[in-house]
């Protein structure tokens, strides 16, 4: 009994949680002195709503440490298919000089950030270029993997909030967010390569703007100059390629989903 002198003694309220709805705990101890009850029978009489209820916190803590571990493992796994389908792209020569590559990369990214988030989207995507990084190296100075970042998260971004955060989510939402994405995506690129990305690109490896614009001329014989560049290599090498990305996600999608979630 001394355990139970010394709860008296030291009661009420100084165990947090399990307690702190019941308001005379030294009474209730008393009793069990008097009695000579079990200390297990004690607790189950008197405190049964409390135990429960931090049994109901412990389980729902549990849970979400269940959930955030999942979570963390499955963009883990994202970042790291996608930065192995970022090795292998390929030129698309009809639309754009060899140095604009297509890949499939971005269908992991999407995917996580229509899953989780596009905040989940953005570490996707940041996991997605250490990766390739790592195991491939860059050939364009880190430009290209700097802009293919930015890309990717002008792209994954919008889609995934338009299409996360409804309260019900259907495939109009999902059309929405990719459409939305793409978009932006093109128009970011646009800015981008004109002004920093080219310029960019020419000082790392010695070259004049008009080299690109040039390269461009080869491709499509209409372009002349900067503007001609990001309006007929630009804009249609992005818009093509994240068509591409999004149909391919609205097909996958929902089967992928069921086994990020465990359904």
């Amino acid at each position: 009994m001394n355990v139970v002198r010394r709860l008296v003694r030291d009661a009420p309220g100084e165990i947090p949680g399990l307690f702190c709805y019941h308001g005379s705990l030294k009474q209730a101890i008393g009793r069990l002195y008097k009695r000579h009850l079990p200390l297990e029978i004690f607790f189950q009489n008197n405190f049964k709503g409390e135990i429960f209820m931090s049994e109901q916190v412990l389980k729902s803590g549990n849970a979400m440490e269940r959930s955030r571990t999942r979570t963390l493992v499955q963009v883990a796994m994202l970042g790291a298919v996608a930065g192995v389908l970022m090795n292998f792209e390929f030129p698309l020569p009809f639309l754009a000089p060899s140095f604009y590559q297509m890949d499939f990369s971005e269908i992991p990214v999407l995917i996580g950030s229509f899953a989780m988030g596009p905040l989940a989207g953005v570490l996707v995507e940041l996991i997605k270029i250490l990766v390739h990084l790592v195991t491939r190296g860059t050939m364009t100075a880190g430009v290209g993997d700097v802009a293919n970042f930015l890309m990717g998260c002008a792209y994954v971004i919008p889609a995934g909030l338009l299409y996360r955060y409804h309260h019900v989510k259907t495939r109009k939402h999902a059309v929405a967010g990719m459409a939305a994405g793409t978009v932006l995506t093109t128009i970011l690129a646009c800015f981008a390569n004109a002004f920093v990305l080219l310029p960019a690109y020419g000082k790392a490896f010695g070259m004049p703007v008009q080299a690109f614009v040039e390269m461009g001329t080869a491709v499509h014989s209409s372009v002349n100059s900067l503007l001609g560049f990001v309006a007929l290599i630009i804009v249609p090498f992005n818009l093509v390629k994240y068509t591409i990305v999004s149909v391919i996600v609205f097909f996958v999608y929902k089967r992928i989903r069921v086994v990020l979630r465990g359904d």
